[in-house]
């Protein structure tokens, strides 16, 4: 029996989280207080006491929710197989199977969260969740929209079969979600996202991301780490860490990614984080697997 330890991303969050752990666990505790020092300011009362506009914004809330999920990991007798976080949670993940340090990585996940906050108010751009809807198809209309308008709309979150996220371009964006409904689409629907994350339009978030990333120090994995960018296993350091920075601007393969786990012998899932989305993604990706969640 092979267990995969799975991470959530960006969306999880909520005013509150994490505040029962602290105050019921010595271990948690330490780590939500130790990235206080860390990142040099009150990260933690966010978290617990809002207000939840501070706590929506990107620059708080990554490493809000990698906070929560790592400190709520390290409280756990946690022997992974392999690992995957959902976008931001690949970051958990590194830090899970030993790849990273928690401080390297909150820095990174607190820069990752500027920079892309920053790319969005430079490059303004939307995302919009599509359902009911083959891959194909999706990915078609947004080339339609996007050779219409001449501007981006991508494919951007592959989630779980019949469930993507297109990023690109506001009209891009609009104008596929247009098209998508007449093609009989069940749901499409503009998200309240502050910019067109994995998507070209994250350039700049690519550029600021680059430089930190080559000074950061990776280590060889515990276990593999299934990466966003691929969907495939490496225990590389170097790949790891140009895996985490092709990211950005190229989907999230989530569907592609929990496929190959359970093609590699993963029969049981562990969601450790706030949330339980990523629990749902499997239910709907994989059949006849084990699926828990600590939140």
């Amino acid at each position: 029996m092979s267990t995969a330890f799975i991470f959530p991303g960006q969306g999880s969050q909520s005013v509150g989280m994490g505040q029962a752990h602290y105050q019921q666990n010595e271990q948690f505790a330490h780590y939500i207080n130790r990235a206080n020092e860390v990142l040099g300011f009150d990260l933690k009362t966010i978290m617990f006491e809002g207000p939840a506009d501070k706590l929506k914004q990107t620059e708080f809330t990554q490493p809000a929710i990698f906070l929560h999920s790592i400190a709520l990991y390290n409280t756990l007798d946690a022997s992974p197989d392999m690992v995957a976080g959902h976008s931001l949670g690949e970051f958990s993940a590194l830090v899970a199977c030993g790849a990273v340090s928690f401080e390297d990585a909150l820095r990174i996940v607190r820069r990752r969260g500027e920079l892309m906050q920053q790319a969005g108010e430079e490059n303004p751009g939307t995302m919009a969740a599509v359902i009911g809807m083959d891959d194909e198809v999706v990915e078609q209309i947004c080339k339609q929209a996007a050779k219409q308008l001449g501007k981006e709309v991508i494919a951007a979150n592959y989630n779980c079969p019949g469930q993507i996220v297109i990023s690109g371009d506001v009209e891009a964006v609009e104008k596929a979600v247009e098209l998508l409904k007449e093609e009989g689409c069940r749901l499409a629907k503009i998200l309240p996202v502050s910019g067109a994350f994995h998507s070209s339009l994250m350039q700049p978030a690519y550029d600021g991301l680059k430089e930190s990333l080559e000074r950061l120090s990776v280590s060889e994995p515990a276990c593999p780490v299934y990466s966003n960018y691929t969907a495939e296993p490496t225990i590389d350091p170097e790949e790891i860490r140009s895996n985490v920075l092709n990211q950005l601007l190229n989907p999230v393969l989530w569907t592609q990614t929990l496929m190959n786990m359970h093609e590699n012998g993963a029969d049981s899932f562990v969601e450790v984080g706030p949330g339980n989305v990523l629990q749902g993604l499997v239910k709907r990706t994989l059949d006849n697997v084990e699926i828990n969640g600590h939140q």
